[in-house]
């Protein structure tokens, strides 16, 4: 009887320790990714009127903002807008879009339909090959990540 009593005695103190530990664990969620946005107006972005638009979110305080931008502006042509849109110069854009990680580099497409993206340093092989895929599907030969 004695073992009994122990025993119960010993369950209920462990349940009690393992009750207040529950407790003081953080139960603040844990952020496990960024969103993008799916769709953009491309009225909220210079030449509406390009079938593409390449828009490269930076930051002037981020480190790597700069080079992404300069690989992605050689992307520029009659059929390609590149936009530059600092957080700065357009703190509405990014919150609209939800817009919380730079650099962040959006392939979207004549009817704001986002078709890739790019989030952190991005080589410029990548950027050409993203904007080679969705202009000309299959163009990417097999085993190429564009993502």
């Amino acid at each position: 009887m004695d073992r009994l009593l122990l025993l119960v005695v010993v369950a209920a103190a462990a349940g009690a320790v393992a009750l207040l530990l529950q407790r003081r664990t953080d139960r603040t969620p844990v952020r496990t990714g960024w969103t993008m946005p799916d769709q953009v107006s491309r009225t909220d972005f210079e030449r509406p009127e390009a079938p593409w638009l390449v828009a490269v979110f930076t930051s002037a305080s981020c480190a790597s903002c700069a080079g992404v931008l300069e690989r992605a502006r050689p992307l520029e042509s009659d059929e390609v807008a590149v936009v530059d849109v600092e957080v700065a110069a357009a703190r509405a854009v990014h919150d609209r879009y939800g817009i919380d990680a730079v650099p962040l580099v959006l392939v979207v497409d004549a009817d704001g339909v986002v078709r890739h993206h790019h989030l952190g340093p991005v080589s410029t092989t990548h950027l050409w090959a993203s904007l080679a895929e969705v202009r000309h599907p299959g163009s990417v030969p097999d085993g190429c990540d564009t993502g």
